[in-house]
């Protein structure tokens, strides 16, 4: 294993770890290095997946990267081991380089004073002086020569120094506190966002970060990174508003009005373009067509296994170039072109086909806007059925340790035409799914004949994934190699609570829930 080298970047990152930069970016980045990165070590919380923080660990290269739950960004990153790689700043070591020979695998802890950082390199020779510090306390043993912890901080880096409480005196300065064998050398370094620790920790897991865009270690290089879309809000009938990251502008999807080329010109070019399609629930949309008579409105409530191949298609990564999929694409008779655009990067697919009846208007919202102009609304209208346009999109919520975790970047949402003027009320990607499925019931009950009728229509319909020739089942959690190489073990699935969803129906939407109570993905037709 070859060591990790970094240059330390304050309030930027550490080498290509860049402050701001997505989960599912950081672990794509270190997957397509098993040699370099041989062991990835994800910690989450199993009830509250998307809320509480994520932390990757790289015990192999001494790192922890801890990330936010809502956003699922680089928020902070950490040097625990400094005998596991080299961490330069204006190509000055911050610490002695490791023994080649002994370098992994060695018995030196990181705090060993020929591997981590001594207090007067770095507050003389490399980043200068600072204000004092802040000394935490050890928990309390009754051991007077426990140690504490003091953390001198400068803007957008801090180091962790061990510290007797015996020797701890607010009375004394940094230097002489420091200055003792002891304490001279630090156990750990953190990168952060913000003018001091101190002042970074209150906001560490909310705090607006800076465009990756305007991180100086790009500035060198010729590689294109694209705009994020931070947030997508659902504003019903088919029309879906993209806010990009960084920026005020934002752009709108219309469901069975927006072309592919509308598409690649706001969005891009898509990572992949995946035409197979899944037939096997194919029998439950010719049972509701022949039902269509005798129920109202039976267009606008689809159960949710009709929408089952939108949900389902984007766990694959093929392209549209594989022999064996334009041989069943004969049998199966899609001949008419459809498809979906994968956006990995974006945390979404769409599927391009030819037009479709788009779903109703909400109905507080059909009576706001009466007589008005509907935002986003396309003033181009296509008469013709034959062209191709978006009619179904697919927003990924990338739940950790769901079965399609890291298949996507997280997708954040919004039901905007369930808004109140209460600003904190907002139904959005991190709601869990009882709260949802409440506010939606409220807001269509006028559309339902009875209560009966609506929870027929709303039944949940289990979905397995893990299921050996399920879609998705060449999916694996952290793994991403099929032999398990670089030492990261894959994660099989034999029909275990991770791998089992349940799909919930309502009109214009389809939410995929996980046992945890949260939405892994929602399809929008």
């Amino acid at each position: 294993m070859s060591l990790f080298t970094a240059a330390l970047h304050p309030n930027v990152g550490l080498g290509f770890l860049v402050l701001g930069a997505s989960l599912h970016d950081i672990l794509t980045r270190l997957k397509a290095e098993p040699q370099r990165f041989p062991k990835l070590d994800l910690t989450y919380s199993a009830q509250n997946p998307v809320t509480e923080p994520v932390i990757l660990a790289l015990p192999a290269n001494g790192l922890r990267l801890r990330f936010d739950g809502p956003e699922q960004r680089l928020r902070l990153i950490e040097v625990v081991d400094f005998t596991k790689n080299r961490i330069t700043y204006q190509e000055k070591d911050i610490a002695k380089p490791p023994n080649p020979q002994g370098a992994l695998g060695s018995p030196r802890l990181g705090g060993d004073a020929a591997t981590g950082p001594a207090f007067k390199n770095i507050y003389h020779r490399l980043f200068g002086p600072t204000y004092a510090g802040e000394y935490i306390p050890p928990v309390d043993t009754g051991n007077g020569n426990s140690a504490g912890t003091y953390i001198l901080s400068y803007p957008g880096v801090a180091f962790s120094f061990p510290l007797p409480k015996s020797a701890y005196s607010p009375n004394k300065d940094v230097v002489s506190l420091l200055s003792s064998p002891a304490s001279q050398t630090a156990t750990s370094v953190a990168v952060f966002s913000g003018k001091s620790w101190a002042h970074a920790r209150e906001t560490l897991w909310d705090e607006i970060l800076p465009s990756v865009k305007s991180a100086f270690l790009f500035n060198k290089s010729k590689e294109v990174v694209p705009d994020e879309i931070s947030l997508v809000k659902i504003h019903g009938g088919g029309r879906l508003q993209l806010f990009k990251k960084w920026t005020n502008s934002s752009i709108w999807i219309n469901l069975g009005e927006t072309t592919p080329q509308d598409l690649v010109a706001e969005l891009g070019p898509p990572d992949a373009i995946y035409r197979k399609n899944d037939q096997r629930m194919y029998i439950h949309k010719t049972r509701t067509a022949s039902h269509s008579r005798s129920r109202s409105n039976g267009g606008d409530y689809r159960r949710p296994d009709d929408l089952t191949d939108t949900d389902q298609s984007s766990a694959h990564t093929g392209s549209d170039d594989s022999e064996d999929e334009a041989v069943e694409d004969e049998f199966v008779g899609n001949v008419s072109g459809e498809c979906f655009y994968n956006y990995f990067y974006l945390g979404f697919d769409i599927l391009v086909s030819p037009p479709q009846p788009t779903s109703r208007t909400p109905p507080s919202q059909a009576a706001a806007l009466s007589g008005k102009e509907i935002p986003g609304a396309s003033s181009f209208k296509s008469g013709t059925t034959d062209r191709l346009v978006a009619t179904k999109m697919v927003l990924h919520a990338n739940v950790p340790g769901s079965y399609p975790f890291n298949r996507h970047r997280r997708c954040r949402w919004e039901i905007q035409y369930l808004a109140t003027p209460n600003s904190d009320d907002v139904v959005n990607s991190e709601t869990q799914f009882d709260e949802i499925e409440e506010r939606l019931r409220e807001e269509w009950k006028s559309t339902y004949t009875s209560e009966e009728d609506a929870k027929k229509r709303q039944r949940g319909m289990v979905l397995n994934r893990g299921w050996g020739d399920s879609p998705g089942s060449s999916c694996e959690f952290l793994g991403g190699w099929e032999d398990s190489s670089g030492g990261v073990a894959a994660k099989k699935f034999d029909g275990s609570e991770d791998s089992t969803t349940t799909l919930y129906g309502f009109p214009g939407m389809v939410f995929e829930v996980l046992k945890n109570g949260f939405v892994s993905a929602v399809t929008v037709y």
